[in-house]
């Protein structure tokens, strides 16, 4: 009598992303990925919801939640993103600490030390794997130094030195991540690399490209909502027509995004449709309206109106 080899296990489970703000979170989850699926921009807190980007493999699922960068709050915006990290934490089977190499270790990353070990204290370990991200901006003694003080911080499972833009040690860091895994099936179909919806995603491309080249403190005062997308035809192909806000703090935010007769908005406009279109895969004609939302950061009925 012959027996059938044995199926080779499949693993399956969720690994979330942690860091303070622009630690690399979202290039990094877009390189596991292998295609852009968050937003990264050079300004600090842009992630601003959970975001999950899907590996597949013959011998596992890996499902990465990138999350917003964990940080002191200043606004009751800042507290609910907090909260929502602090959620994400307690349901995954690995996290990863992003901390990048280009950046000494600070008080903010032993902020988010302390949030990790209160987390273990209140239930079941979950093991923490340091991310050295950026590893690319650095010389090797100065990466070399820095992978000594990222030790320092916590007892981490793994210590492992990436770099997102270059590939360095993406394909490393993917193997020791399925291997937190449980042993399971798939959750989402072979194919599907996020779970997020169209609309979620066309506003955070616009946000992306409006956040580029404005001052510092305006990003942080940006919220985008898709209104209304019609799908139709035209000359036998496909066409979407967007139509989508931007929301403000101040008038004096609006004329900035707007810019002079408009130009700026008419380039925020063509740098998102170029993104969409991508996504897509069809050509999309987008409408962007700017609107003032007073201090919606501070004000719980806007905050929900803007789906947070």
């Amino acid at each position: 009598m012959t027996t059938s080899p044995q199926q080779p296990e499949h693993r399956s489970g969720f690994a979330c992303l942690v860091g303070r703000p622009n630690a690399g979170k979202s290039t990094l989850t877009n390189a596991l990925v292998g295609q852009k699926i968050a937003i990264t921009t050079s300004k600090p807190q842009t992630t601003r919801h959970t975001i999950r980007g899907i590996v597949h493999r013959p011998d596992a699922q890996l499902i990465l939640v990138d999350t917003p960068g964990l940080h002191r709050p200043r606004t009751l915006l800042g507290e609910r993103l907090n909260d929502l990290v602090q959620s994400t934490l307690s349901e995954v089977d690995v996290i990863v600490f992003c901390l990048p190499a280009d950046q000494k270790v600070g008080p903010g990353d032993r902020f988010i030390t302390a949030q990790l070990e209160k987390l273990n204290e209140r239930r079941v370990k979950t093991p923490v794997i340091a991310a050295v991200t950026k590893a690319d901006l650095v010389s090797k003694e100065a990466l070399a130094q820095h992978l000594l003080d990222v030790s320092t911080l916590m007892e981490f499972q793994e210590i492992i030195p990436v770099s997102a833009v270059g590939g360095y040690q993406v394909t490393e860091l993917t193997d020791l991540l399925v291997s937190y895994m449980p042993e399971g099936g798939e959750f989402y179909l072979d194919g599907e690399l996020t779970d997020e919806p169209e609309s979620v995603m066309i506003a955070e491309l616009v946000r992306e490209a409006a956040i580029e080249g404005v001052r510092d403190e305006l990003p942080h005062s940006l919220a985008v909502i898709v209104e209304e997308m019609i799908e139709e035809e035209r000359q036998g192909k496909p066409y979407l027509t967007i139509h989508a806000s931007i929301f403000v703090e101040r008038d004096s935010q609006k004329g900035i995004i707007i810019g002079k007769q408009g130009t700026r908005l008419r380039k925020v406009g063509s740098q998102a449709r170029v993104g969409i279109e991508a996504l897509l895969g069809c050509r999309v004609y987008l409408d962007l309206r700017v609107k003032v939302a007073k201090d919606w950061q501070r004000d719980p009925k806007l905050l929900h109106k803007l789906g947070f």
